[in-house]
């Protein structure tokens, strides 16, 4: 359960101090350049990020699993954590999946099956013991690269010149952050980007005022989409990524929902962990990923498979 420190966001006195203690993450990266890398049979795609937490990339993962489902036999790979349960979900209800405490053996699985072709992994960047045939660095395009530090000063795991080691780079969001891509191509050509559209819209009552809560890494990029579909927020609930929503938490949701006569909303991985006993008169936002320049991407996958 993760809450992003304010600090974070820019270069400040409490960032500042804490840059002797980034050296760490800097020490070992270096020694992380020095591991093996294994090569696999079947073809990967690693989804992953340099900035911690909230960047898009199970969304992407399932629209790459639409884009090439048809040409390869996928699977979806996902290190098995036990606060995650949401985005297993979401891949389980879009393919096939995998997921071992170690990336690895869902790999050798994966090649041993005869099932699949092609690997789509959700996250595993800094898993540098594997060779992926095509890596991605996702960001947020609301969020960019924060104070631009390394942990614990900052939100990156990695320095942004690590970037020309990836195949590529998506920006995904509500905003067009031109910022932020010409900072980015400094490091790697290739830059993608996207946009959240709702899927459900014409089910939701947008008359209505609403209550928003939810659990995410990037709570405001929720808030940014209900915008721009015209939702009327009237009050919002926010808790740590991947938060497991306790019967008095929805309760005292549904009370101030109730006594202010709002509808409730959160994000369909929110829903997804809530029980059944709370999903009562809770209504979810379902969203896909829209890839500009679709075709130009696709090419991109395919040349490289």
């Amino acid at each position: 359960m993760f809450r992003k420190p304010l600090f974070w966001r820019n270069i400040n006195l409490i960032s500042l101090s804490l840059i002797p203690i980034s050296i760490i993450t800097l020490i070992v990266n270096f020694f992380k350049n020095f591991f093996l890398k294994k090569n696999y049979k079947i073809k990967t795609i690693c989804v992953g990020n340099i900035y911690v937490g909230g960047t898009g990339k199970t969304s992407l993962c399932i629209e790459i699993n639409n884009i090439l489902n048809k040409k390869f036999r996928t699977v979806f790979i996902k290190k098995k954590y036990s606060d995650q349960y949401d985005e297993k979900q979401l891949l389980t209800s879009q393919g096939d999946f995998l997921s071992h405490t170690d990336r690895k053996i869902s790999l050798i699985k994966a090649e041993n099956s005869k099932k699949f072709n092609l690997a789509i992994l959700d996250d595993g960047l800094q898993q540098k013991t594997i060779k992926y045939d095509i890596s991605i660095a996702c960001f947020n395009s609301s969020y960019g690269i924060g104070n631009g530090l390394l942990l614990p000063a900052g939100p990156l795991r990695e320095k942004l010149s690590t970037l020309e080691n990836y195949s590529a780079i998506f920006l995904n969001g509500e905003k067009n952050n031109k910022k932020l891509f010409s900072k980015l191509k400094k490091y790697n050509n290739h830059i993608f980007s996207s946009n959240y559209l709702a899927t459900n819209i014409k089910k939701l009552d947008r008359k209505k005022k609403y209550l928003y809560f939810c659990g995410i890494g990037n709570p405001e990029e929720f808030e940014y989409t209900l915008k721009k579909y015209n939702f009327k927020i009237a009050k919002k609930f926010v808790y740590p990524d991947h938060h497991n929503f306790e019967n008095k938490e929805i309760d005292e949701i549904k009370r101030v929902a109730f006594s202010e006569k709002l509808k409730i909303i959160t994000t369909e991985k929110d829903y997804k962990r809530l029980s059944i006993r709370n999903k009562k008169n809770i209504e979810h936002l379902k969203i896909k990923l829209n890839i500009n320049n679709l075709s130009k991407f696709r090419k991109f996958l395919e040349e490289r498979l």
